[in-house]
């Protein structure tokens, strides 16, 4: 089979994005020492500061393992950072990730705010993750609007991008601790003269909607002490077994080849290769590294292609499936969900479920849909996600249409 997946450092017009073991539960992953209070050291250059230490340091969740001074822009400071967090499993792990502060003072009421953007699909390899993969299309929607703000941004590059081990795509709570950990790395960190306390909003759109509303799900019990006061979470995957089927078949079949490689990632019980056939065991085999940039060289495919028996169809698919279906612990903080009309990569219908679930359960929920499909709706989207985080870090009521 030609190989259409491929890994690469550099992308060109990115297209589209897709998309119960309680881990927040289980005692912290890495463990405070009197070390953890020393400030972090200076992570080695290039690709080697992907590579975290053997064994991973004690700490905490969030602390900050190593670092390394970004180059500056004419306005902001970026600082890349290595920190602890937690797999989907609730296995010690390190993630990397970048924090964006603006040089200027800030004028605002209270702490500086500090936005954790989810970003959107860049594939499942080393070379795709946000802090290496360009060009970053969120940058001039969004990111660089919440910079002129006054607010600070961190970016995870979620598990297993760019550091080792096969990244876990669309999986909720491995998405939702990188999330997390990130804004606590950013405060945690000296150099960033940010503090903790301040207001938090989580935002993101399509793999970056699933992970944002993910960790306002998972924050009031992963990290109480967080004050988050907002997300937005726009087109976003919320029922993996409702997007996996509506994908089959259709132009962005692709990306549900990708969820697959991240889910078999994340659950060694699920064996993916013992359902593939020739076809399906070769792109296993050569497809690790794959970026989004070429996924619709997939598109109208089928899972029929690729194995012998159907994985969605079996108990510990179904199940883990399940356990990655947003709207089984509400966030506390007021949500604004959006989604296309049209979107033809993930489901508008399994959006509205979602916005149901939230409405039910008392979560404060601004529901919109623009006309259009899955690229459309993120350009139109960013006016209306940055005066939602406005009025949040303003302090002002929050609107509710459920």
């Amino acid at each position: 089979m030609t190989s259409i997946f491929r890994t690469r450092r550099g992308a060109g017009t990115l297209v589209a994005t897709v998309a119960l073991v309680l881990a927040t539960l289980v005692a912290p992953a890495f463990r405070a020492s009197p070390a953890a209070a020393a400030p972090p050291p200076t992570g080695p250059s290039g690709d080697a500061f992907y590579t975290p230490p053997s064994p991973l340091p004690a700490g905490a969740d969030g602390d900050v393992i190593w670092w390394r001074q970004l180059p500056d822009d004419l306005i902001n400071k970026g600082y890349l950072v290595l920190y602890g967090s937690r797999s989907a499993l609730g296995t010690p792990i390190a993630v990397s990730g970048r924090v964006l502060v603006p040089k200027l003072a800030w004028r605002g009421p209270g702490t500086r705010p500090i936005v954790s953007v989810a970003s959107g699909t860049r594939g499942i390899g080393d070379s795709c993750a946000p802090s290496k993969f360009q060009p970053d299309y969120e940058k001039p929607l969004f990111i660089d609007a919440m910079l002129r703000r006054g607010w600070a941004v961190a970016i995870t590059d979620y598990e297993g991008l760019g550091t080792p081990g096969t990244h876990p795509y669309i999986v909720g709570r491995s998405e939702g601790h990188g999330v997390i950990d990130v804004v606590r790395a950013a405060t945690r960190l000296p150099a960033t003269g940010l503090r903790a306390g301040g207001p938090v909003g989580f935002a993101g759109y399509s793999q970056g909607g699933g992970g944002a509303a993910w960790a306002g799900e998972l924050a009031p019990t992963y990290a109480p002490e967080l004050n988050v006061v907002g997300i937005t979470a726009g087109g976003t995957p919320a029922d993996l077994d409702v997007v996996a089927t509506s994908l089959d078949g259709t132009l962005g079949f692709g990306f549900a080849l990708l969820a697959a490689l991240g889910l078999d990632a994340a659950y060694p019980e699920l064996n993916l290769p013992a359902f593939l056939n020739e076809k399906g065991k070769q792109l296993y085999a050569t497809q690790q590294g794959a970026c989004v940039d070429a996924v619709f060289g997939y598109a109208f495919q089928r899972i029929a292609d690729y194995t012998t028996t159907n994985p969605l169809a079996t108990p510990q698919w179904r199940a883990r499936l399940a356990e990655n279906e947003l709207g089984s612990a509400p966030p506390k903080a007021p949500v604004y969900l959006f989604h296309g009309t049209h979107d033809e990569i993930i489901p508008l219908s399994q959006a509205q479920t979602l916005r149901r679930q939230y409405c039910a359960a008392g979560v404060k929920v601004r529901w919109a849909t623009f006309v259009g499909e899955h690229v459309t709706t993120l350009v139109a989207s960013a006016p209306d996600v940055l005066k939602f985080l406005t009025d949040r870090f303003a302090g002002r009521p929050a609107p509710n249409n459920c």
